[in-house]
């Protein structure tokens, strides 16, 4: 492996930032990780080698607190790896789940940077790329802790909420 290469996990769990079409019947669904084939085939990462965790494949609105409990539990177990994480998580409940991992990992070995998207990989005006983009570089470049990374700002966890008039994070 080349000195100034890196290893990232990429933490999958669902939310628009993974839904896909169906053209038969209209509909956008989570239907399993498609993170390597719809963003990271598309960018030039020469100098981060990713690895990704699928977990789970729901939308946040129904995720529960043992969903939580996974997440919080796969981001404890790669921490041991001593590489950075990004957490693909649907918006909507997103800083649940990042708070509940800052709650329940007292000592963050890495950063962790939760990430997800308003509009769906695949549609011309999705966040998606970007906010994964983003969320990679930053993961890389903080020191440990809990942080969303949404729409060129880094949020710092607790304290941080979704804004739906706007579209976007802020603290608070």
């Amino acid at each position: 492996m080349n000195k100034n290469q890196q290893d990232v996990v990429i933490i999958t769990t669902g939310g628009t930032i993974e839904k896909t079409y169906n053209e038969f019947d209209g509909s956008l669904e989570n239907r399993g990780t498609s993170i390597k084939n719809r963003i990271l085939s598309k960018m030039r990462l020469p100098y981060t080698n990713i690895s990704v965790h699928p977990i789970m494949s729901k939308d946040s609105l129904y995720m529960n607190d043992e969903d939580r409990v996974m997440i919080s539990k796969t981001v404890q177990e790669e921490m041991k790896r001593q590489h950075p994480i990004v957490v693909l998580h649907g918006t909507d409940t997103m800083h649940l789940s990042a708070e509940y991992c800052f709650k329940t990992i007292s000592h963050p070995s890495t950063a962790v940077v939760f990430t997800g998207a308003m509009i769906p990989m695949g549609f011309d005006d999705s966040d998606a790329t970007q906010n994964v983009t983003e969320a990679l570089l930053a993961a890389k470049l903080l020191k440990p802790g809990f942080y969303i990374s949404f729409h060129n700002q880094i949020f710092e966890v607790p304290h941080v909420r979704k804004n739906k008039e706007k579209g976007t994070f802020e603290s608070f």
